[in-house]
């Protein structure tokens, strides 16, 4: 079946958008043990950063795509203060509990949750072709993440909570991406007000003493503005305008590369080894991924046109 240019088009945006997104391990990372900054000072700082910065970037190069209404504050309260800032601290809560390989299986459950809330919320279609690329998406997830040992999945039935909390706040936030495009003037309009809301939301949960230990270290402020600017700020604008042309189920399936793309990078990167069910669940992901492209083309929004800068 063909495929249109802008579906093709926002395929390759979310590809973009997921690979920048599986660069940023590496510098939670190094900012979480070198620097040792508390997680959600980093979620916080992250947040802040990236909101400040798409939104001095809109301010001269497209002042119009600053504009929102009162009547948009309640969809940008739910996206970002409530949305955004859970996800965030959700997900290092699941890593504390349940350890990194099963946290990062149950964030990549959010394709199966995107699916099914896609069909209620959005009205979009669920096809046996979705159903089968998420499940075998999580799988491929399970097997990148060494988690397919009964072993690795330890009872804990809080952290199990908070893990399938992450795929389904993740979930959300695709749904409202999807339901924004073509209600804003630019993609790059929800990027910049959803950080600055999910910012004053993680605000809410910060200490004094954790949120500035990072100090005199300007090494680690460096990397930290790298981090937003850089990865995650290319990562979530991108993603976002890729909804614009594809729906949020198929653009969520797209996301789930990015722990098959982060265990391919530390291969190349980092001189890491992958055992052959890595390089399984590597080739499963991919599989969904591709499976899923063929599904007929679906009827979108129209978008908004974008005012000249």
């Amino acid at each position: 079946m063909q495929i249109s240019n802008n579906r093709t088009r926002s395929v390759l945006i979310a590809l973009a958008g997921t690979t920048a997104w599986a660069t940023t391990g590496i510098f939670f990372s190094v900012l979480l043990n070198r620097y040792q900054l508390a997680p959600l000072a980093l979620a916080f700082w992250r947040d802040l950063f990236i909101a400040v910065v798409a939104l001095a970037g809109l301010r001269v190069v497209r002042p119009a795509a600053l504009r929102i209404s009162r009547k948009d504050l309640p969809f940008f309260l739910g996206y970002g203060f409530v949305g955004l800032s859970t996800f965030n601290a959700m997900w290092i809560y699941s890593v504390k509990f349940n350890g990194a390989a099963v946290a990062t299986v149950l964030a990549y459950s959010s394709p199966a949750f995107t699916v099914l809330l896609a069909r209620a919320v959005l009205g979009e279609a669920l096809t046996a072709r979705k159903l089968v690329a998420a499940f075998v998406c999580l799988l491929g997830c399970a097997f990148v993440a060494r988690a397919e040992s009964p072993a690795t999945w330890q009872v804990n039935p809080l952290g199990i909570l908070v893990g399938l909390g992450t795929g389904v706040a993740f979930a959300c936030y695709s749904l409202a991406g999807r339901w924004s495009a073509g209600r804003f003037a630019s993609s790059w309009t929800v990027t910049a007000y959803g950080f600055l809301f999910a910012a004053g939301g993680l605000a809410l949960v910060q200490r004094p003493a954790t949120l500035f230990s990072l100090g005199t270290e300007w090494s680690g402020w460096a990397l930290l503005l790298f981090l937003a600017v850089g990865p995650s700020l290319v990562g979530y604008a991108l993603y976002t305008h890729s909804l614009r042309d594809l729906p949020a189920s198929t653009a969520g399936l797209i996301a789930a590369l990015e722990p098959a793309l982060a265990a391919l990078m530390a291969v190349v990167f980092l001189g890491e080894q992958l055992v052959l069910s890595q390089w399984l669940g590597v080739a499963l992901i991919l599989g969904a991924v591709v499976l899923v492209q063929f599904e007929p083309d679906p009827a979108v929004p129209v978008a908004v046109q974008e005012p000249a800068a």
